[in-house]
């Protein structure tokens, strides 16, 4: 893979190098890897998550190569540079129509997807369920056995390349209508309630001790996260501005199916 980094790198200096055959064709291979899920976007190196810079620099010079085409699926008609990602029964996946995933998004065996999109450069791990009209952006990483509830939005990042993507680690629930974006991460066997907003400038707020602990870019695992608000003070006057609270940890020997519901019902919210 060093050369074909190497070649990655040079065209990204100079555009001008997307004309010849080898850069495309290195492209190409870095798209299909991770279509493949033979390389990731970002991964976890003893104990903390690399992005891998280079390979989100093939992914966007993946679409100056590549020209506008016509496919279709059944009555669908579709105008793109992208194909649609195929191969679903040989990987043991389950796609409900009309579930779209584009080529160069990697889906592990087991992963169930519902009415959802998945874009590219994104990576779903095994026994994870996409819900109805869940989206998963560009280059998102979202573990094993993850549920993400209907309508959540997972944000896309591709440029600056330097831009975490967002990463949801193995075993959390997000429940309906989260949006999770700005490359925030939420730690394993995390259980985030429905309508949390999280971005990189939102006060995710640590409530279950006798002074509040504040966090930001982040959930610690085993979280359990609701909506919350806190008031702010602005020239024109004081005003609630959206938070996320931390009202309890998950209790590790809860069974994961049901520790959603119990988690909110012990603080009655």
């Amino acid at each position: 893979m060093d050369n074909i980094r190497k070649i990655i790198e040079n065209a990204w200096d100079d555009r001008s190098l997307l004309e010849g055959k080898d850069t495309c064709d290195a492209i190409r291979e870095v798209v299909r890897l991770l279509d493949r899920g033979q390389l990731r976007i970002a991964e976890k190196i003893d104990g903390q998550w690399v992005v891998n810079e280079w390979l989100k620099k093939a992914v966007i010079m993946f679409f100056p190569i590549n020209k506008m085409e016509v496919s279709k699926s059944g009555i669908f008609e579709y105008h793109d540079k992208i194909a649609l990602k195929d191969g679903f029964e040989q990987a043991g996946v389950r796609v409900v129509p009309p579930a779209t995933v584009r080529y160069g998004a990697f889906i592990n065996k087991g992963v169930v997807l519902m009415p959802s999109y998945v874009n590219i450069g994104a990576y779903v791990d095994s026994g994870t369920m996409v819900d109805t009209w869940a989206t998963v952006g560009s280059c998102a990483q979202i573990g094993k056995n993850v549920h993400l509830s209907g309508g959540v939005g997972v944000g896309g990042v591709l440029e600056p390349v330097q831009a975490a993507p967002v990463i949801i680690e193995d075993n959390c629930f997000i429940g309906s209508r989260c949006i999770i974006v700005e490359g925030v991460r939420i730690e394993e066997e995390a259980v985030l309630g429905a309508n949390t907003v999280i971005t990189q400038s939102t006060r995710i707020i640590d409530v279950t001790g006798n002074e509040p602990v504040e966090y930001r870019g982040f959930v610690p695992a085993r979280s359990v996260v609701v909506p919350g608000s806190f008031t702010k003070h602005f020239p024109a006057g004081d005003f609630q501005v959206a938070c996320a609270l931390i009202i309890k940890k998950r209790n590790e020997s809860t069974d994961k199916k049901t520790s959603l519901n119990e988690a909110l019902r012990d603080v009655q919210v």
